[in-house]
């Protein structure tokens, strides 16, 4: 139940986001912004460890794993997503940051020999199928003669960072670092280095004053950072990689939703099925076989049954 709710909320928190970043883009450099995002959520995020009395110290050979760390998963990967959407749609930027579950599981097998289930791939490839599904309308749009493919090569590379420090965050995990300090120390060497990115990039620390960014900036750095890279962190370390990357399958999903309410978005028959591949390739992921075959109708009572015979 607990995984359940963890996953949920990293879901809920992370398809929002999308909405939200609209907020941040334009007058405030990108750069600036992020350096704004992840500076404000290191604040509350210490403020909170330290209230918490929570042990904030660290080996010193493990700051340069947790600031390697924030570089691939908070700087790196947000910049280049975020450069991405100058020549991609959100949907296909979405659609392309979704293989991020392949990347993890390749990963996984590659950095910790950890065998993975077929079904997990099949999984993977129906959830991944499903977006592609949903937004087909921009896939045909897709043209590799023009800036579209920069903008892949863009977003592919940011996922491809994101995917290396979710590696190094189970690492750390599992050499005895705990979620809150890890995020907290992360989020500021990521805010460190996203403040040398924007001086070395020339960009002037402005601000916006609009209600729009204020309150997008609040909701990015409390609810999109600190929360959901607790629960997301804390899914690495109980579900594994494989599994707990597939909420960057189901985010996409919370964001049409979201589109739908606030901006019109039209639903087609390619929404529905999208929506029924990436139902199935949840299913399959998250739920071994033999569960799966208890819910077809007849199997259940089978088990239960079949230990009474020879009693």
């Amino acid at each position: 139940m607990q995984n359940a709710l963890l996953y949920l909320v990293t879901v809920l928190i992370w398809g929002s986001t999308w909405l939200a970043i609209e907020f941040q883009l334009g007058e405030v450099p990108v750069a600036v912004s992020l350096v704004y995002r992840f500076g404000l959520a290191a604040l509350l995020l210490w403020a909170w460890c330290l209230l918490r009395r929570l042990p904030m110290r660290l080996p010193m050979s493990m700051h340069f794993c947790v600031a390697l760390m924030a570089v691939l998963n908070f700087a790196l990967n947000y910049y280049l997503l975020y450069q991405a959407q100058l020549y991609l749609t959100s949907a296909m930027a979405a659609i392309a940051f979704s293989t991020m579950l392949l990347m993890n599981i390749i990963n996984t097998r590659l950095f910790f020999g950890q065998p993975v289930a077929k079904r997990i791939y099949v999984g993977a490839a129906l959830g991944i199928g499903g977006i592609a599904v949903l937004f087909a309308p921009d896939l045909t749009g897709l043209s590799l003669a023009n800036t579209s493919l920069l903008g892949l090569l863009l977003v592919l590379s940011g996922t491809l960072s994101a995917s290396f420090g979710n590696m190094l965050s189970v690492r750390n995990s599992r050499r005895g670092i705990g979620i809150l300090p890890m995020n907290a120390w992360g989020m500021l060497y990521g805010t460190l280095a996203l403040t040398a990115l924007a001086l070395l990039s020339g960009n002037t620390f402005v601000f916006s004053s609009q209600p729009a960014y204020l309150w997008s900036l609040l909701y990015l750095s409390l609810f999109g950072t600190v929360i959901a890279f607790g629960t997301y962190f804390a899914l690495l370390k109980r579900m594994g990689p494989e599994k707990a990357s597939y909420t960057i399958v189901l985010f996409p999903l919370v964001a049409v939703l979201l589109s739908t309410w606030f901006e019109g978005f039209q639903w087609q028959l390619s929404t529905l099925l999208g929506f029924a591949l990436v139902l199935a390739g949840n299913a399959l992921v998250l739920t071994p076989f033999h569960k799966l075959r208890q819910l077809l109708p007849g199997r259940k009572a089978a088990v239960v049954t079949v230990p009474y015979k020879g009693s």
